[in-house]
């Protein structure tokens, strides 16, 4: 008599390794950061609201202004990684409050992934203005080149 049990397990372990296999093909999304949904930001009043108030309504932010405090900036992100792919960013939401002299809101603005510019931060070289020098230039370039420091001593 044959034992049915060696064909079953192998069906299940080969049904197993393929959900497995799948799974592993399917993307990770991940988020980063706080912006404040349009619900939240529906009761934030333009002319009404204070800065303490805002804090109240939708929690402190993730950033303010660099060189003065007349906004604040709340920024998520979604990001998807599929297999050894480079990651994606699918979705991006900033919401800026600005504040006038007085701390109290003077406008609302949200902006999207469409709203942005794409920087490229990573280059291989730098870009410069004027012309290239060859190496003899640049070796030989200031023989015979009278200085202001040389003059005044």
């Amino acid at each position: 008599m044959r034992s049915r049990v060696g064909p079953i397990f192998t069906k299940l372990v080969a049904g197993g390794a393929l959900a497995a296999m799948l799974a592993s093909c399917s993307p990770v999304i991940r988020l980063h950061g706080y912006a404040p949904v349009d619900e939240e930001l529906a009761g934030v009043r333009a002319g009404q609201d204070t800065r303490g108030s805002v804090r109240r309504k939708i929690g402190r932010p993730s950033g303010t202004g660099i060189f003065t405090e007349d906004g604040w900036f709340y920024a998520s992100s979604r990001v998807e990684h599929f297999a050894f792919y480079e990651p994606e960013v699918i979705d991006r939401r900033v919401v800026a409050i600005i504040f006038d002299e007085r701390d109290i809101v003077q406008s609302v603005n949200t902006y999207g992934l469409e709203d942005g510019k794409i920087i490229d931060l990573e280059t291989d070289t730098t870009p410069t203005f004027g012309r290239e020098l060859t190496i003899l230039e640049q070796a030989f370039g200031n023989l015979g080149v009278i200085t202001d420091d040389l003059i005044d001593n």
